[in-house]
């Protein structure tokens, strides 16, 4: 997610020891929000399956979370902007709750950006994370022909991002999806048809894990 505020400065790729923190935090709730999801060691899971699920996503929830931001942020800098992540406390409380009611409400924060700028760089900006959660679904791909736990971890890996594609596309709110809307329409449906329909391709006959 990314969003633009007004303010203008010289751009450049460094991290403040607030947004690492922040993208620690995030990384953290995220992985275990999905944790208790897909393993609800409240309704019967065991502790084990719980830990070994809280571990693969943090390498997949991670990995997809961390560059999605990083794609605002870099793509953000490229156009001559200030660009920061900054955690959403709220939400990322709302992730666990949802998560234990058995549905994961994942809009941790966003990359802030500020500087003059374009509806079509702002467009490119925000459609930077979602497109880069699809490349990162083909990367996966391969993994899940391994038996085990590489399998798992490329059949979650493919799973979350194109979760991720699909739910940042929606086009509301702060949600990348509505800056690309408001744009292009067109290049918004081709993004945001496929990612539903992969999604939910891979949660109705592939499965999650």
């Amino acid at each position: 997610m990314s969003v633009q505020t007004g303010r203008q400065s010289e751009p450049e790729l460094s991290f403040s020891d607030k947004e690492l923190l922040d993208l620690a935090l995030a990384w953290i709730t995220l992985s275990v929000a999905f944790a208790l999801m897909l393993a609800p060691i409240h309704r019967g899971a065991t502790m084990g399956s719980f830990i070994l699920m809280v571990g693969l996503s943090f390498v997949t929830v991670g990995v997809a979370f961390l560059l999605h931001e990083l794609a605002h942020k870099v793509v953000a800098i490229e156009h001559g902007q200030i660009a920061e992540f900054r955690a959403d406390y709220q939400m990322l409380f709302m992730a666990i709750m949802s998560a234990l009611i058995g549905f994961l409400f994942a809009a941790p924060g966003a990359v802030y950006h500020r500087g003059r700028i374009t509806k079509r760089e702002n467009a490119m900006i925000s459609l930077a994370g979602p497109i880069t959660n699809l490349l990162l679904a083909l990367l996966f791909l391969p993994l899940m022909i391994f038996p085990n736990l590489l399998g798992t971890i490329g059949q979650m890996g493919v799973w979350i991002n194109l979760f991720l594609a699909a739910f940042n596309m929606i086009p509301f709110g702060p949600l990348d999806g509505k800056s690309i809307y408001n744009w292009n329409k067109g290049v918004f449906a081709l993004v945001f048809i496929p990612s539903i329909l992969l999604a939910g391709y891979v949660v109705l006959f592939v499965g999650l894990f």
